[in-house]
C-alpha cells in the first residue's frame, strides 16, 4: 500500500473502519502556524454523519479529534503533526454474516486477492470512507496554511441522482447558501428535491450518486510542476483517493470535446494591471500550472454500493454463485459527506504546491 501524499506538505493516512482509530500524520508543515484543535474539530464535524444529516448512516461516532504531536502552545512546531479519532460505535455483526461473499461494488474481491485474505474486512477496513476522517483533519491544517496567502477553497453538491443545482459562482455566496441544508447544496430549491429523492430511494433500499464541485480562489500564477506533477494531475490523484469517486473534470471538462477552438479558448485581458481571462473554460489551470483564475473541478461520485436489494455475487470459499442483500448501517447517498473531503484534499494539494513554489515560508511569524 502507498498511504502517503505530497512532496513537502506530506500526509500519511492510517487506521481501518472497525479498528481502534483512524488518523493522519502531517509532515512538512511550517512552524509557527496558529492552529487550535477546535478548528480541526469543526472540519471533522462537517464530515461525520450526525451533522444534521438524518439521511446518512446510522453509525454515530463522536469523532473527537486528539492531537498527539506537532502542536504546542497553539502553534505548529515544525515536527510531524499526528491527529486521530477513535472508533467507538462499532458493530461488525453484519459484516461477520457476509464475510465469505463479495459485495458488488466494493473492494472485497480485489482486496482479498491482493492481500491473500489477510486484509481487515470489517466495515470495508482500509477501503472504508471512514479513513477520510484523517483527510479532513489534515485539510483543516492545510486550509489554515493557505489562508496566510489568501487562498480559499469550497466544495459543494451540484447534483444528486440527476437533480441538478444552479449555484452561485463565488465562494462566499456558495458557503453561505450550502450550510442551510443537509446535502451541502448551494441551491435551496434543488436541495429540497435532492432530499426528497434520497428519502424515496432509501425506502426502496437503494442508493444514489452525484456530482461535487470544488472551487478555489486566490491562487497565484505558477502552482504546478509539469510534466508529471501537473496541478490537475496531483489534484486528480488526491480526489481518486476518496472512496466512490469515479470521475474528475476541470473547467469545461468533457464538454470541450464538443466545442471548437474558438469556443473553448479563454481570451486574455488586463484588469487592474493583472492579466486574466474573460472566461474560465480552462478551470484555472493551463499547461498543468495555475493561471490565477479560480480553480474549478467536478467529481463524479458513484452510488453507495451497500444496498438492501438482492444482488448476485460469488461465495469466496466455494466460488459458487450466490445472492446478497447488504444489511448494516450505510448512507443512502454519500455525496454531501464526500464534499467536505474533496474540499480538504484540494487544500492539501494546494498547500504542498504553495510550499514547493516558495509562496509560503518554512517559518511563519
Amino acid at each position: 500500500m502507498n498511504n502517503s501524499l505530497g512532496e513537502i506538505f506530506r500526509i500519511t493516512s492510517f487506521g481501518e473502519s472497525h479498528g481502534d482509530c483512524v488518523g493522519i500524520v502531517i509532515d512538512g508543515c511550517p512552524a509557527g502556524l496558529p492552529v487550535h484543535v477546535d478548528e480541526i474539530q469543526r472540519e471533522a464535524d462537517k464530515r461525520k454523519s450526525s451533522r444534521n444529516r438524518p439521511l446518512a448512516t446510522g453509525r454515530r461516532e463522536a469523532d473527537k479529534v486528539e492531537v498527539f504531536s506537532g502542536l504546542f502552545n497553539g502553534f505548529t512546531t515544525g515536527a510531524p503533526i499526528c491527529l486521530a479519532i477513535w472508533n467507538r460505535d462499532i458493530d461488525s455483526s453484519e459484516y461477520e454474516k457476509i464475510k465469505n461473499v463479495f459485495r458488488p461494488g466494493h473492494a472485497d474481491f480485489t482486496a482479498y486477492e491482493k492481500y491473500g485474505g489477510f486484509n481487515d474486512w470489517r466495515g470495508s477496513g482500509r477501503f472504508s470512507g471512514r479513513i477520510t476522517a484523517g483527510f479532513v483533519m489534515a485539510g483543516a491544517v492545510a486550509r489554515k496554511l493557505l489562508s496566510t496567502i489568501g487562498i480559499e477553497v469550497v466544495a459543494h453538491t451540484i447534483e444528486i441522482g440527476g437533480v441538478k443545482s444552479s449555484p452561485p459562482q463565488d465562494i462566499a455566496s456558495i458557503r453561505a447558501a450550502m450550510v442551510a441544508n443537509e446535502v451541502s447544496c448551494a441551491d435551496p430549491i434543488a436541495a429540497e428535491k435532492m432530499i426528497d429523492l434520497i428519502k424515496v430511494t432509501a425506502k426502496d433500499h437503494d442508493s444514489l450518486g452525484g456530482v461535487i464541485e470544488v472551487r478555489a480562489e486566490g491562487l497565484p500564477v505558477g502552482l504546478g510542476e509539469p510534466v508529471f506533477d501537473t496541478l490537475e494531475g496531483c489534484l486528480s490523484k488526491a480526489y481518486f483517493a476518496i472512496p466512490a469517486v469515479k470521475g474528475v473534470e476541470f473547467g469545461a471538462g468533457f464538454s470541450v470535446a464538443r466545442l471548437k477552438g474558438s469556443e473553448d479558448n479563454d481570451a486574455f485581458t488586463v484588469k487592474n494591471g493583472k492579466v486574466i481571462t474573460t472566461t474560465n473554460n480552462h478551470g484555472g489551470i493551463l499547461g498543468g500550472i495555475s493561471s490565477g483564475m479560480p480553480l474549478v473541478a467536478r467529481l463524479a461520485v458513484k452510488p453507495t454500493p451497500s444496498i438492501g436489494k438482492l444482488q448476485r455475487t460469488v461465495d469466496l470459499e466455494t466460488r459458487e454463485p450466490t445472492s446478497i442483500a447488504v444489511g448494516g448501517r450505510h448512507d443512502t447517498c454519500i455525496v454531501p459527506r464526500a464534499a467536505s473531503v474533496a474540499e480538504s484534499m484540494t487544500a492539501i494539494v494546494l498547500a504542498d504546491f504553495a510550499l514547493r513554489a516558495g509562496s509560503i515560508p518554512r517559518i511563519l511569524k
